[in-house]
């Protein structure tokens, strides 16, 4: 089981989200990947140096997964069967594997969207 990033959680953990961090450090001593879209981390990087901090840190042990030509028709056609626009959701939701866990801010938009990849991962808020 892994971890799977949408924006809403790199934000939360950039805001000090303590359940969210103590979550990401069990997954980790598990040695379970955590793995997110370089679309959220561009969503949530505003300000860098001292400002993101913590965000920065946990972006290192995190795999930051390209949205470019490699996937890019499979996430537009994900939005067209899941009826969105939402790029960067579709790119979060192509990112899961059955068992995984993702995290976000924006359950009824990622739960269509696994729902249409046909991903059974686990949901959760943050």
């Amino acid at each position: 089981m892994g971890f799977v990033l949408d924006t809403g959680a790199l934000v939360a953990f950039d805001r000090g989200d303590r359940a969210l961090a103590a979550l990401l450090e069990a997954n980790r001593r598990r040695g379970d990947q955590a793995v997110t879209s370089s679309g959220c981390v561009a969503q949530a990087w505003r300000a860098g140096g001292p400002k993101q901090a913590l965000l920065a840190r946990m972006l290192v042990g995190v795999d930051e997964r390209p949205l470019d030509a490699s996937v890019s028709r499979a996430v537009g056609g994900l939005c067209a069967k899941a009826r969105t626009s939402d790029v960067v959701d579709a790119h979060v939701a192509l990112l899961a594997g059955n068992g995984d866990v993702v995290l976000t801010s924006d359950v009824a938009d990622v739960t269509g969207l696994l729902k249409a990849a046909r991903v059974r991962a686990l949901i959760r808020r943050c």
